[in-house]
């Protein structure tokens, strides 16, 4: 009977010493939240490394399917714009399948740039294997959807070839007075740019004169001429003087959009873009009334 009360009493010691509770265990379940950890960096790397690998080998994946479907895409434009095209066998002259290519080329990204639209508008190059050859777009040439349809070409100071239309002698003009710039190279684009266009119509306003920082390194002034009440000749020399008054970069007809010069179809788009772009600063700073 002893030595089974002994060993109730250590029972009941082990049970007291189970009961008692541990130091730190009412932190454990206390109400309050704990404190927030300090090593932002290390909760970063266990939510990194909660990811599985699988999902991170997918994610990466998916990125690189996506990068390479953009740079398809972006060769299928590129494509679509430097289409090859079939040469043009002329009297006695041929033109090059890749100048019909970059009439096309250049054509699209004039009306993308909003420089020209549908019908209106004409481009024009002095060829270069063949001495005083002009290619030109036809009268009612789109811009935007060229081929080799739409391209006819002369000699210059002879008449317009068949489809040239009224432009041709303006544009003769002015390539004659480009090539002298670049030696012999020359290129031309008549288009209605909207911004340009619409300045040129205040009848007391005979230059343009860019107000933007950019406009104003490039372009001292354009000159505007005035195609009403005046002869065809003194309509033509108008255009000759303004052209070299503007540093033979570009002139504006009052009314009639912007006549854009260079030493191929790049310079001349690249001189249309930027006179367009500080019309249409100048055109919203008068818009809101600004000095």
């Amino acid at each position: 009977m002893q030595q089974d009360n002994g060993q109730q009493e250590d029972d009941e010691e082990q049970e007291e010493i189970v009961d008692t509770p541990v130091d730190g265990e009412d932190d454990e379940f206390s109400d309050e939240p704990p404190a927030p950890s300090a090593d932002i960096g290390g909760m970063i790397g266990q939510a990194m490394a909660a990811t599985p690998m699988s999902d991170v080998e997918a994610l990466r994946a998916e990125n690189m399917s996506m990068r390479d479907a953009l740079t398809n895409a972006t060769g299928i434009i590129n494509e679509m714009d430097t289409q090859p095209m079939p040469p043009i066998v002329g009297d006695g002259f041929v033109v090059p399948a890749h100048v019909v290519s970059d009439f096309v080329r250049i054509g699209r990204q004039l009306q993308r740039d909003g420089l020209c639209h549908a019908t209106v508008g004409s481009v024009s190059t002095l060829s270069l294997d063949e001495p005083n050859l002009v290619h030109i777009t036809k009268e009612g040439s789109p811009l935007g959807q060229l081929d080799e349809r739409h391209i006819t070409s002369g000699r210059l100071g002879e008449m317009a070839p068949h489809g040239a239309g009224s432009a041709w002698k303006v544009h003769t003009i002015l390539l004659a007075v480009t090539s002298l710039e670049h030696n012999g190279s020359a290129a031309c684009a008549h288009l209605p740019a909207p911004y340009t266009t619409a300045m040129s119509l205040e009848q007391d306003l005979f230059v343009l004169r860019p107000s933007d920082l950019a406009g104003k390194q490039r372009f001292e002034s354009v000159v505007i001429v005035d195609s009403d009440d005046v002869s065809e000749d003194d309509f033509l020399r108008q255009l000759s003087e303004g052209l070299q008054q503007s540093k033979c970069k570009a002139i504006v007809v009052r009314g009639g959009g912007v006549y854009a010069v260079g030493a191929n179809f790049n310079e001349a788009w690249d001189n249309a873009a930027a006179i367009e772009h500080s019309m249409k600063i100048s055109f919203l700073t008068r818009l809101a009334d600004i000095e």
